[in-house]
């Protein structure tokens, strides 16, 4: 997932050991924005499957931190 993040969002100057999986991936964390979200999103959409909710505090549960992306990849792939 860390690998996904980093390449989908362009963050070369990041490695995998940078990235807390336990820290937000917004704001104070790795330091996402909404546009980074919807590169994500769409990242995760064609490797794994996932349909995204229009939901925004559904989704903000979900891209709160790289293991709660990693749980909600492997409840709802479908590749």
């Amino acid at each position: 997932m860390k690998n996904l993040i980093i390449s989908s969002l362009a963050l070369e100057e990041i490695t995998p050991d940078d990235i807390d999986a336990h820290k937000s991936l917004f704001v104070d964390g790795l330091g996402l924005d909404s546009i980074d979200a919807l590169e994500l999103g769409l990242a995760l959409q064609r490797r794994y499957g996932v349909a995204m909710s229009a939901d925004a505090e559904v989704m903000r549960r979900h891209f709160a931190s790289v293991n709660a992306l990693v749980d909600f990849v492997s409840s709802n792939r479908t590749r």
